[in-house]
């Protein structure tokens, strides 16, 4: 039994996780990241900001601007990359494979701008025509 002003029928989830929630299940259903590292970033860097609470009500919105806002910026990629090589590493208990700017990548790199931005780009394509 319910107690005193508990409303009757509300989720027990507030409207921000279950956004929050939507997202992480698209990103792992969409997202061909084996190690999961951009999914964590992409959802760390979404979760309660003002771009996702102002699209509560479609939270597919909020990824698909998040994941263009970082695609028209050479700097916010970069960031994106940098931070993806220092999850990498710490999670394979490795030291992060850094891009050197002007040295061609390197193999055994798995987090470089060309492929991040591919990620983003293929993700945005998946998104529904709704968050176009």
């Amino acid at each position: 039994m319910a107690g005193p002003g508990a409303l009757k029928g509300a989720s027990p989830v507030s409207q921000v996780q279950q956004a929050e929630t939507e997202i992480g299940n698209w990103l792992t259903r969409h997202l061909a990241d084996p190690a999961d590292v951009l999914q964590v970033l992409l959802q760390r860097q979404l979760n309660g900001s003002a771009l996702l609470l102002d699209n509560l009500d479609q939270p597919l919105i909020a990824l698909a601007n998040h994941c263009r806002n970082i695609l028209t910026s050479d700097y916010l990629l970069g960031e994106l990359v940098r931070q993806a090589d220092v999850e990498w590493g710490q999670r394979m208990d490795e030291r992060p494979i850094f891009e050197k700017e002007g040295s061609p990548d390197q193999a055994n790199d798995p987090y470089t701008s060309e492929s991040v931005r591919g990620e983003l780009a293929q993700l945005v394509r998946q998104l529904p025509e709704t968050t176009r």
